[in-house]
């Protein structure tokens, strides 16, 4: 089932499962357990980063952990007071070309309703 958070569709490992047993012609049963093996491997792999790393699924993307530099005088917005933020690393996700390119169709070649006010009326 989609969940939906101030109107953003979110999709589930349940929905790439049953995505994952459509294409493949297989129960859900079975494919639960090799869609949960490929994204806990995938979490793994980047939380055991050392420092950097960059996992590249060619068709797909690629992940990449990187280094954050400390910032000794960042400032709280709230309170204006001036905190440490120590050096921490961040992940990054670059879509491959096909994708890169669907997501740059402008809305109105796919069919969506242009929002009034938009740029693009």
């Amino acid at each position: 089932m989609n969940t939906m958070s101030q109107g953003l569709r979110t999709l589930t490992r349940q929905d790439l499962t049953r995505r994952v047993s459509i294409r493949l012609n297989k129960p859900q049963y079975e494919c639960k357990y090799w869609v949960k093996a490929v994204v806990d491997s995938l979490g793994e792999m980047i939380m055991e980063a050392d420092p950097e790393l960059r996992i590249e699924l060619r068709n797909f993307g690629v992940f990449t952990v990187k280094r954050v530099k400390a910032k000794p005088k960042a400032r709280n917005p709230k309170t204006n007071e001036i905190v440490m933020v120590p050096s921490h690393r961040k992940t990054h996700f670059k879509p491959g070309r096909k994708i890169h390119n669907k997501l740059r169709q402008p809305l109105r070649e796919l069919g969506y309703e242009i929002p009034e006010g938009s740029a693009d009326l």
